[in-house]
């Protein structure tokens, strides 16, 4: 085999075709002088080399992930009192969304009758200030009741009603 020095990567590229294709192998002394020779191409202004703001590499970082609608739903949750008005805000919160529905939580079932009135526009304003989340439906529920069924070995039915008596 004869020694060659590859200039540029075009070149090394068709070199290294060539002796996959040929079936001939490269001794660890050529693997070793290639490696040493592509460490040795970093120059002071080279392409690549320049600052990198944070901004930039964040919004990179959030489209490789595909992080894009879950960082809107994390905007949404912080900014709903921006979408529902300071006062709604303050006795309901978003709670999931799934499958284009978003759960609202309210803090009583008068404010979750109340948001199931408005849901057409609370919907509009969803489209029109979050199209990445996508939301279809409103779920508008109210607070959590106390479940009295204790324990794993509890009976279906009424159960007992004389609690309080």
């Amino acid at each position: 085999m004869t020694e060659r020095k590859p200039s540029n990567f075009a070149e090394e590229f068709y070199w290294l075709m060539r002796e996959a294709v040929a079936g001939k192998r490269m001794s660890r002394d050529q693997k070793r002088i290639l490696e040493k020779k592509k460490k040795g191409k970093s120059k002071p202004f080279q392409g690549g080399r320049d600052p990198v703001s944070a901004l930039s590499s964040i919004d990179k970082l959030v489209s490789d992930f595909r992080w894009s609608a879950e960082m809107a739903e994390g905007d949404l949750h912080n900014q709903w009192a921006a979408v529902v008005g300071a006062d709604t805000a303050a006795k309901s919160s978003p709670e999931d969304l799934i499958d284009g529905t978003l759960t609202v939580r309210c803090e009583s079932t008068a404010w979750a009758t109340q948001l199931r009135l408005m849901s057409a526009d609370i919907l509009a304003r969803l489209n029109a200030d979050y199209p990445a989340l996508n939301v279809t439906a409103l779920k508008m529920l109210g607070p959590d009741a106390p479940s009295w069924k204790k324990g794993p070995r509890s009976v279906p039915g009424r159960g007992p009603r004389d609690t309080y008596g």
